[in-house]
């Protein structure tokens, strides 16, 4: 099984609200940074997105890829590839948790990514991590200059 990285944030916002930007993918350019487009392909029932391409571009890493969505109630969606160039696997949620009686949340991104060019365990690692941390700095910042 492979290995996965996770952190955690605290957000100034009830989870309902950070949920909104997460689902929110139209705007991921504006927040997400490595992110310069965002399409939804399909939708659930109840409007949430299915299918999401996007257009990333990290530096060195610069991929065209279709992420397939699950969501799991109000406080969590999860991930996985369905298509890509350069990945071979990219799998990760949001697990948003009240805090304060829900005037703050606790937002955990867990990511797992497995490139088709080889890479050594530990750089790959320190890769998710910082997507991680860019991602939730991102959401953090976005979802707080909106309230």
């Amino acid at each position: 099984m492979a290995e996965h990285t996770s952190s955690s944030i605290t957000i100034e916002a009830a989870p309902a609200d950070v949920m909104e930007v997460i689902a929110d993918f139209d705007r991921y350019p504006e927040w997400s940074g490595e992110v310069k487009e965002a399409d939804v392909l399909t939708k659930d029932d109840r409007g949430r997105a299915e299918k999401v391409r996007m257009l990333l571009d990290a530096g060195a890493i610069k991929d065209d890829y279709t992420l397939e969505y699950t969501w799991t109630g109000d406080n969590q969606v999860s991930w996985s590839l369905v298509k890509s160039q350069m990945l071979r696997s990219l799998d990760g949620s949001y697990l948003l948790a009240p805090v304060d009686s829900g005037k703050r949340t606790e937002v955990t991104y867990q990511l797992t990514v497995d490139v088709k060019i080889p890479m050594l365990g530990m750089i790959k690692r320190k890769a998710e991590k910082v997507i991680i941390d860019r991602a939730l700095a991102g959401l953090k910042k976005r979802v707080e200059s909106a309230a």
